[in-house]
């Protein structure tokens, strides 16, 4: 009789740290959209970011009546980079990690083209799409906070093995990867959101040059089963662990891989389990629909997953440049949906949630980052989605949704 443990339906996700070159492009770029925000509500922000070798090149598109030096730029990104923790750590070398006070910083911003200024600044106080384009947001029971299982444990795996190194510099550095592969046992456990257990584990992380690697893996293991991955679905002893898998992993940091803005789109969304709609949303002001569509669609699938019409659910919005209201909301639950149907809850939706670029700033005060709410440099380094003190991860419309069971 075939053992049903031995059945395999794989679905694997993964994270960096805010340390990875990536992250750091995004987290810089958030940080001059915080600091423009911060100082001018109105601010219209495009910067991307590119990090290679020692070098930033911030470019882009900027209206703001805040006033930002080249010197000031500089001062963000080596600010910014200090708190990734790439501050000037002794235990790696110049040439083996980036030190903020070596960066060269450049900067090439332009003033927003006024073709997209008329439209998005309307008369009648409505905010227009900054942007067409299209966003998906996605929510699954697998975990409390509505998030799909393999990401979920990735991140907090990053996270874990992320604060190690910030509290132990002379040990491991801050440019980790994670990576986690979640058995659900066959294909229906998993368009149920049922896993089984977790199959695979992957971590790389950095350390100083004096430590070997069996050491390393000694270290990084500890932490795994420190983590507090669920214990039904995680068991040492019948989890493959690969850590840092080439063997030993010194040389870091953009001096070793280039980094630049939207690069990590399935990190910072759902992990793969859901499409996305392929515009970045670090670097971008709130009137950008890649940023404020995201965070909109996701707060709508988790209402209708919390509330217990489907187990899981994508919501795709859509919007043409300057047009405040969606070209189109579409709800998709897989077949998951408890009472009613997909044509049916896209139809409440749109009936219920305007949806528009100024109802969502609204909604989530998205021109209003603050140390006390949220800043989108944070943001950019923990996740797009899926941290439930985010504003648009809030359940405040669950009664709304609870009366159509």
């Amino acid at each position: 009789m075939e053992n049903k443990n031995k059945q395999h339906y794989l679905f694997t996700s993964e994270v960096v740290s805010p340390g990875h070159p990536d992250k750091c492009a995004d987290i810089i770029a958030d940080s001059i959209v915080d600091k423009l925000i911060i100082g001018d509500s109105t601010s219209r922000v495009a910067s991307e970011v590119f990090v290679a070798g020692k070098h930033v090149v911030i470019g882009g598109e900027v209206k703001s009546n805040t006033k930002i030096s080249d010197n000031e730029y500089k001062q963000i990104t080596t600010e910014a980079l200090e708190k990734i923790g790439y501050f000037n750590n002794p235990n790696f070398t110049d040439e083996e990690c980036l030190k903020p006070q070596n960066v060269d910083v450049q900067v090439l911003l332009n003033q927003q083209s006024p073709d997209i200024s008329q439209g998005v600044d309307q008369e009648d106080g409505e905010i227009g799409a900054g942007d067409q384009g299209i966003m998906f947001g996605y929510a699954d029971h697998e975990t409390e906070n509505y998030m799909p299982s393999a990401i979920t444990y990735a991140r907090m795996l990053m996270e874990k093995v992320y604060q190690y190194a910030l509290a132990n510099p002379s040990e491991l550095g801050v440019d980790i990867k994670t990576q986690v592969t979640v058995n659900y046992g066959c294909k229906e456990n998993f368009e149920k959101s049922q896993p089984q257990n977790i199959d695979t584990i992957v971590v790389s992380a950095p350390c100083v040059s004096s430590m070997n690697i069996e050491t390393v893996r000694a270290l990084i293991q500890k932490l795994i089963d420190e983590t507090g991955l669920p214990s039904d679905l995680y068991n040492k002893d019948e989890c493959t662990i690969h850590i840092n898998p080439t063997g030993k992993y010194v040389s870091h940091s953009s001096l070793h891989d280039s980094g630049l803005t939207g690069r990590k789109l399935i990190v910072d969304s759902f992990g793969g389990y859901s499409p996305i709609g392929g515009g970045a949303q670090s670097s971008k002001d709130y009137t950008k629909v890649d940023r404020s569509g995201l965070y909109a669609a996701r707060y709508i699938a988790k209402h209708i997953v919390a509330a217990g019409l489907a187990t899981k659910a994508v919501v795709q919005i859509s919007y043409a440049i300057g047009v405040a209201k969606p070209t189109s909301v579409a709800v998709d639950t897989y077949g998951t949906y408890t009472r009613l149907n997909d044509d049916a809850l896209s139809t409440f939706v749109e009936e219920n949630f305007a949806l528009t670029p100024n109802w969502i700033t609204k909604k989530f005060n998205l021109d209003k980052p603050s140390a006390d709410t949220f800043l989108y440099a944070d943001v950019a380094a923990r996740g797009q989605v899926g941290q439930p003190d985010y504003p648009w991860e809030k359940l405040d419309e669950l009664e709304k949704f609870q009366e159509l069971r």
